[in-house]
């Protein structure tokens, strides 16, 4: 490799979309890759990318006993792991009084619990060799909001504040974390790979039922490459000083900024009644 050394992903969730993308960039700038998949049909398309550097490791991330010793056995084969991409989660639609504990359960368990358990499995090899990146993609829905996916929001905000404490914590031997926040890219987030909820109260009609005709239809075609995303996470990765937030997208960058103005704006207007709850002096 020339200008950059090879590094050893794990990438979680590689079967297809970002993932995919991510892997098969980082393989393709001669870097080791090791993908996760949940079903061993998945696994031949990844080795055949590179037999040499491609490496695959059969795990669902939600089963948080078994990540430990997958994560070893992937060192035993691999190398020991410079950058891990929490990539696996999925989208679940609706809204939240339609939506059942179960279906919160499932989404946490997908996008918060199971990227924590990894980041866990890596960290004390990371910490002794005082270097490592984890990047953990959570998604423009992780600090802007859009109704109908309460859940999917309420997750990725989650994942979001753990990236950014955890950053705090192990700043100082040599590892650092980045939120990757991508707007609409062109997978099957929306597509297949969404759960959604049935309806069942008309109330919410006015504004489910256009948001989810407009999700549907927009499937396929998204304004985000995912080739163009995997090319931003090699560039993070190298950088000297990563961000601790990095958004994707002109989509998701229009989004923050209006929500930025938006809570300067609230801020402000309600300055005097947050400032009236302090003690007299």
């Amino acid at each position: 490799m020339t200008g950059t050394s090879r590094k050893t992903f794990l990438i979680t969730g590689v079967s297809s979309g970002l993932g995919r993308a991510f892997a098969q960039g980082a393989l393709e700038a001669g870097h080791r890759v090791i993908g996760t998949v949940r079903r061993p049909d998945d696994a031949q398309a990844l080795a055949a990318l590179a037999p040499d550097r491609a490496h695959v490791l059969q795990l669902d991330v939600t089963d948080y006993p078994a990540i430990p010793a997958a994560v070893a056995d992937a060192e035993s084969r691999a190398g020991p792991i410079d950058v891990l991409v929490n990539n696996a989660g999925y989208g679940h639609e609706g809204v939240l009084e339609e939506s059942s504990m179960d279906d919160l359960q499932r989404q946490f368990a997908a996008n918060v619990f199971g990227p924590v358990a990894m980041m866990k499995a890596v960290l004390p090899g990371m910490r002794a060799r005082r270097r490592g990146h984890i990047v953990n993609v959570t998604s423009m829905g992780g600090f802007i909001t859009m109704p109908g996916i309460s859940f999917y929001c309420g997750s990725k905000f989650a994942l979001e504040g753990i990236s950014e404490a955890l950053g705090k914590e192990v700043r100082g031997f040599g590892i650092r974390v980045t939120a990757l926040a991508p707007g609409q890219f062109r997978t099957d987030w929306a597509g297949r790979s969404m759960d959604r909820t049935p309806r069942s109260i008309a109330d919410y009609d006015a504004v489910m039922d256009p948001l989810r005709a407009a999700r549907q239809a927009k499937s396929g075609n998204q304004p985000g490459d995912p080739s163009k995303a995997a090319r931003a996470l090699l560039a993070l990765v190298e950088a000297e000083n990563p961000p601790t937030r990095l958004f994707l997208g002109a989509d998701a960058l229009a989004l923050v900024d209006q929500k930025l103005d938006a809570i300067r704006a609230e801020r402000d207007a309600w300055d005097a009644l947050s400032r009236s709850t302090n003690f007299e002096r």
